[in-house]
């Protein structure tokens, strides 16, 4: 009759329980796509606005912190109750390995060897001691220099490569607590900001996510010229960076181009490539000829400002589109005639210069450049804890390579006397990739022959 478990050693099985690490796992990786699908930290009136929802729903959602679902109770819960049963596994397993690693077993009985999958047995020729020498020369040469025992007349020897492979799990466990570490210390010590800077412009202060007010940092940043790319035929960005100064009273210490994942670090302060957008109206160039006269001349201004034309007319930008359908940069302007009659709006494209010829009237309008202001949207973050879970990546690596990799083998051979000649047992096993050991054991076999039968 099985002996009943008490209170705490149900307790103890459950958090060691390789069940419980799967079904963990898995709901951390469910409750993950929440945070994939849903954008974290986003103001109301953005999630309401990307999303189509209710106010209703937004604050139902919110109180299941599924806008801020990384430092939410129940994910945090998720991920302590996965680092107590990595930490109780460890505990219950390490000591066994421990003494496997320490205190091997040297001399191998009958029923030892009927328990591997790789034996042989050889009788040989000559004592057991000319047996046992060629046999060590054997495995120091194609393994690993054996421990030998004589006993009773017998020889036993044990031999092992890659016992510490065995330790290649406890280290990858300890890597993975190592990140969760770091990341509780991201989390309590760290935050994430965000700040726009126009070209030619400095800041020294940034937003925290849900903040009313700025918080100032100890020195300034400044948005030397801001730079965009779009696809050929669209108006889709290619790629934008962002000249950035750092000062410090008043004094630069500090230039880097960023690009998204290509981030300027200072200070504990990291300045990520996040958006991008205008400020403020564009200013237009154009160049408008009096259709009678043949009479040139070039208008420069802001939009909705009154451009002076010969006459006592005016030209009026009134907006822009980077790739209007595809036909490139476009303008529409209108034209003020010398009765203060505003004319129809028309569009005239930079790449298609004859374009306005069509409309005909007093004056043909060639839009030459329009010069927009952009701004630069970075997220700024601070996480103490980065070079924690890097050495917990690191510790990682390390550990999944000898856990996966490298593997624990072991060989015994016992040498005694027979009626017609010396017996020779010997069987291996590894504790992982097996079908590799087996072809390696083949080949210790044929080896052991010809040193034997030499």
């Amino acid at each position: 009759m099985s002996k009943q478990q008490n209170f705490e050693d149900r307790i103890w099985d459950f958090f060691c329980s390789l069940k419980l690490a799967i079904i963990t796992l898995i709901l951390l990786a469910l409750t993950s796509i929440i945070g994939t699908v849903i954008q974290q930290n986003k103001s109301p009136q953005e999630y309401m606005e990307m999303y189509g929802m209710s106010e209703s729903t937004y604050k139902a959602l919110d109180a299941m912190q599924f806008f801020d679902m990384y430092h939410s109770y129940w994910f945090l819960s998720l991920m302590g109750l996965f680092a107590v049963n990595l930490i109780c596994c460890s505990i219950k397993r390490l000591p066994r390995i421990i003494k496997v690693v320490r205190e091997p077993v040297l001399k191998a009985d009958d029923g030892l060897f009927r328990t591997f999958s790789n034996r042989e047995e050889i009788v040989a020729q000559g004592t057991v001691e000319s047996v046992r020498d060629k046999i060590v020369a054997v495995l120091g040469q194609k393994f690993a220099g054996p421990v030998v025992n004589d006993e009773d007349g017998k020889s036993y020897l044990f031999a092992q490569k890659g016992a510490y492979s065995r330790f290649g799990v406890y280290v990858t466990h300890t890597s993975i607590l190592i990140i969760f570490i770091g990341a509780m210390i991201g989390n309590v010590w760290g935050f994430k900001a965000y700040v726009n800077i126009t070209e030619g412009e400095s800041i020294n202060m940034i937003w925290m996510r849900g903040a009313q007010v700025p918080t100032p940092i100890d020195f300034e940043v400044r948005n030397d010229d801001f730079k965009v790319e779009f696809y050929e035929g669209g108006g889709r960005p290619k790629e934008y960076s962002s000249d950035l100064v750092v000062l410090e009273n008043g004094q630069e210490v500090m230039k880097k181009t960023i690009e998204v994942n290509h981030p300027l670090t200072y200070k504990g302060l990291t300045f990520y490539q996040s958006s991008y957008g205008t400020a403020g109206d564009p200013v237009y160039r154009f160049r408008v000829t009096h259709r009678a006269t043949g009479k040139t001349v070039e208008v420069v201004g802001a939009q909705g400002k009154h451009l002076g034309l010969p006459g006592g007319a005016a030209l009026i930008p009134m907006g822009y589109a980077e790739n209007y359908q595809n036909f490139g940069p476009a303008a529409q302007a209108s034209i003020v005639t010398g009765n203060q009659q505003n004319g129809s709006p028309f569009l005239v494209f930079k790449n298609y210069p004859q374009f306005d010829d069509r409309r005909g009237g007093e004056f043909g309008v060639t839009l030459l450049d329009v010069q927009r202001v952009y701004y630069t949207g970075l997220q700024v973050a601070k996480d103490p804890g980065v070079w924690v879970v890097w050495l917990g990546c690191l510790l990682l690596v390390v550990g999944s390579c000898g856990a996966f990799f490298l593997s624990h083998r072991r060989i015994w051979v016992t040498i005694q006397p027979l009626e017609k000649g010396i017996g020779v047992k010997i069987g291996g096993n590894a504790h992982r990739n097996q079908p590799a050991f087996a072809l390696f054991f083949d080949e210790l076999k044929k080896d052991l022959d010809d040193a034997l039968s030499s």
